[in-house]
């Protein structure tokens, strides 16, 4: 969050309202989450909110406040999201003291919404003929891309340096400064990956090699009026254009962009053709690669730097972590516009299209 102010070149106090995803929360993240704003050096005049839409909880975030922006509640807002997967997936990613009534729901859906999100993967590996061997050789390929742009340094320009504590073996504390992603696996061979055991099904297709890694991370960015913007003397990095969500059966949650992305085109006016790239999250590459397939998109287009598979997928950070590696993309490539999309637990799909302008 200070990183996201500095850079932007604006004070803290200048913005209004944060808006952080998160997915599993303390303390409902409501208290942690104003904590962490306060101690970051926001004045108290900032107000803080917290979103859960699951894996699309930061883009969700960014929506929220990108729409008061549009409706003249606020000029400068800040919108992102934070995940410890590696602290609280275990204790927290699972529900507990679910209603009997819910548990025994004669709607299958209703049921199906606890179904474990590897589970998933494996429904749509068989319902949309994905086989092991594509989505190996597909996750071979989300880190070759990740350790090539890493080695290029393509990442720097957005990640931030954090310093981190760390427990030793022998109980002592230490700290030390994470400088970049520590997930993607340089010269990862499909030979290794193909030896991995499936996790979630006996005869699944579904390993830790072709799926999203359990990360930590955040991220962070700012939205303003553009007038608010241009009385300044601040050039933005680009513009939003809008969001759109859509909903698809939860035992095959991982193919719901194929519906968020083209109602996002509708509500654009554009075509598949005029977008430049797709930062489209890797939960599992049987559903990436169903939805690279059901909607015909070009690979070349999709994650040009690598996604979750190799950069991880700490779920409420996820979204605003592609925004900043789209817009890093973009003006590498000098192309224009980019769509940042995944899908989300319980059968969500987001899609939010996004226009570079430096």
């Amino acid at each position: 969050m200070q990183a996201a102010v500095q850079r932007a070149k604006i004070e803290y106090r200048c913005v209004e309202d944060a808006m952080i995803g998160n997915v599993l929360a303390e303390l409902g993240f409501a208290k942690t989450g104003r904590m962490a704003l306060n101690h970051a050096g926001f004045p108290n005049s900032t107000t803080f909110h917290t979103v859960n839409r699951q894996c699309s909880s930061s883009l969700q975030a960014l929506t929220h406040i990108a729409h008061s922006i549009l409706v003249g509640q606020i000029d400068v807002g800040l919108a992102g999201g934070v995940e410890s997967m590696s602290r609280n997936y275990g204790s927290r990613g699972i529900p507990v003291d679910v209603s009997p009534t819910l548990l025994a729901s004669h709607n299958k859906d209703a049921r199906d919404c606890l179904m474990p999100m590897g589970f998933t993967s494996e429904n749509v590996a068989q319902r949309y003929g994905i086989d092991r061997q594509s989505q190996d050789e597909y996750a071979v390929r989300s880190h070759g891309k990740a350790s090539r742009a890493q080695r290029e340094a393509r990442f720097d320009w957005e990640i931030v340096p954090v310093t981190v504590r760390r427990i030793e073996e022998d109980g002592q504390e230490s700290q030390f400064e994470v400088t970049k992603d520590d997930g993607i696996r340089s010269g990862l061979t499909y030979e290794k990956v193909s030896t991995l055991k499936p996790v979630f099904r006996e005869n699944g297709k579904s390993t830790a090699g072709n799926s999203s890694q359990i990360s930590d991370g955040a991220s962070a960015s700012i939205l303003a009026r553009r007038s608010w913007a241009e009385q300044r003397g601040l050039q933005p990095l680009g513009r939003f254009v809008g969001t759109k969500v859509s909903g698809c059966s939860p035992d095959v949650m991982g193919i719901s962009p194929i519906y968020a992305i083209p109602a996002l085109y509708s509500y654009a006016g554009i075509e598949q053709k005029d977008v430049d790239i797709f930062e489209l999250n890797e939960a599992f590459a049987s559903q990436t690669l169903a939805c690279i397939g059901e909607l015909g998109l070009d690979e070349e287009k999709v994650n040009p730097n690598g996604g979750a598979i190799a950069l991880g997928h700490p779920t409420g950070a996820t979204g605003t972590r592609q925004l900043a590696t789209l817009f890093g993309e973009l003006r590498r490539q000098d192309k224009e516009i980019g769509i940042v999309s995944m899908c989300a637990s319980t059968g969500q799909g987001v899609a939010s299209l996004f226009v570079r302008e430096a």
